[in-house]
């Protein structure tokens, strides 16, 4: 069955559903901390959250640190003495609540699932000192019942002149991957932005899409006139739950794991274009920490390109393709007595069209393709493929009503019972 007519099926339920959740109890209006803080809208940083605007991007790589609110602060005949603090602490908080819906029930579940919270998170984010600022979530997971440390980015950011230009540089200490740039085509800040959890998903994925949360890593960047960037982070493992890797540790680094970030930004046709590649070297014990190690190497290319197409329109592409190669002595050769390999390639294209700051339209197309490995995937290959539409509307800046469908053609190597995977998500998105 096509995407249109799995997507007319469920539409009836979907927009009954959307006009439900529409009419909750409104929320207050208030932004979150980086708008209180800077005293400016929710949409001088972002077209339709997450997505950042060059604004957006430019307020992230100087550390989070630009403010228009009154601050405390301790002079000693004149200085700065050390102290500079916002009058309003940098608290915000998120809720998203969610409807599921698969074309067929798994196994021993029941459809139709809701999610109320699908994600509720606190946040310390705003300026800490002159040159500092961080962005810290504490996330409720509802399987376990728990908060714990969820995407979090603190910096050191200052600016110099190279060459009679304009460049910025900084530290930064975070927990996932990618979660430290500023453009929105690298995993932890790309379409789809939220999906469902209790939703089937293709088994395979590159290893540096798995890490957040799970590492902890130290890196510096820089961003050349508005033109170049560039970041080295290095990463090593910080499981949840544990003080310290031991013997009963999974998918632990072994020493620290490289990460690179280079990307060219550029006026193009009356838009802005980013061209650039991002990687991480991983040398991983499967479990425990001693013995062989499964060597992971991911590198990408990712573009993105923002173009206004009226005058509160805006067009944005986004688009990655990653190869990774798994050399996987430890898992499939203990003894040593032989090499296993294999490789695994991504590619994500995305296109949304926002108009204004209240409604977008999203077309996201995925398909990973990678050697045949019957001992790691069900089927034989881990080949999966499809479509993802989704519509979003904002009655107000800080919440977000969505209509999400994702359509497989091929899961997990098969074709024949893709469809059963396909998934209609519903969510209500509430920021304050």
């Amino acid at each position: 069955m096509s995407l249109i007519t799995h997507f007319k099926i469920t539409l009836g339920a979907s927009v009954c559903l959307l006009a439900t959740l529409a009419v909750t109890p409104q929320v207050r209006q208030a932004v979150p901390s980086f708008a209180r803080q800077t005293g400016l809208p929710c949409s001088t940083c972002h077209t339709i959250f997450p997505e950042l605007t060059e604004f957006g991007r430019d307020f992230k790589m100087n550390g989070y640190t630009m403010t228009g609110l009154k601050q405390i602060e301790q002079k000693t005949q004149g200085e700065m003495a050390g102290v500079k603090i916002n009058e309003i602490p940098p608290l915000s908080a998120m809720l998203q609540t969610s409807f599921t819906h698969t074309s067929k029930t798994q196994p021993d579940t029941q459809n139709n699932n809701i999610e109320f919270p699908h994600q509720f998170s606190f946040f310390f984010a705003g300026e800490i000192s002159e040159h500092m600022g961080s962005f810290i979530q504490l996330t409720y997971d509802q399987e376990s019942q728990h908060f714990g440390l969820d995407n979090t980015d603190i910096r050191y950011a200052n600016q110099t002149q190279i060459g009679g230009a304009k460049t910025i540089y900084g530290l930064t200490l975070n927990n996932n991957p990618t979660v430290e740039d500023v453009w929105n085509s690298t995993p932890a800040w790309g379409f789809p932005w939220s999906s469902p959890s209790s939703a089937p998903t293709p088994a395979a994925d590159a290893l540096i899409n798995g890490l957040g949360g799970d590492v902890a890593g130290i890196g510096g960047y820089t961003y050349w006139n508005d033109h170049l960037y560039a970041g080295v982070s290095l990463y090593r493992s910080a499981h949840a739950g544990q003080l310290a890797p031991d013997s009963s540790s999974s998918t632990t680094i072994k020493g620290v794991a490289p990460y690179w970030r280079l990307a060219w930004e550029q006026p193009v046709g009356g838009g802005t274009l980013e061209v650039g590649t991002y990687g991480m070297v991983s040398n991983v014990y499967p479990s425990g920490i001693t013995g062989l190690t499964d060597k992971y190497t991911d590198a990408a290319l990712d573009m993105q390109y923002e173009h206004p197409v009226a005058p509160d329109d805006l067009l944005s592409i986004h688009s990655s393709y990653m190869h990774e190669k798994q050399a996987l002595d430890a898992t499939f050769d203990a003894d040593g007595s032989a090499k296993a390999s294999d490789t695994l390639k991504t590619f994500r294209l995305d296109g949304t069209y926002h108009s204004g700051n209240q409604a977008s339209f999203t077309l996201g197309y995925f398909n990973t393709t990678g050697s045949a490995d019957a001992l790691k995937y069900a089927n034989g290959k881990p080949d999966s493929n499809g479509e993802t539409v989704q519509a979003s509307y904002l009655p107000w800046q800080n919440t977000k009503l969505s209509v999400q469908y994702t359509a497989y053609n091929k899961f997990d190597g098969t074709s024949n019972s893709a469809g059963d995977n396909n998934t209609l998500y519903v969510e209500a998105w509430f920021v304050w």
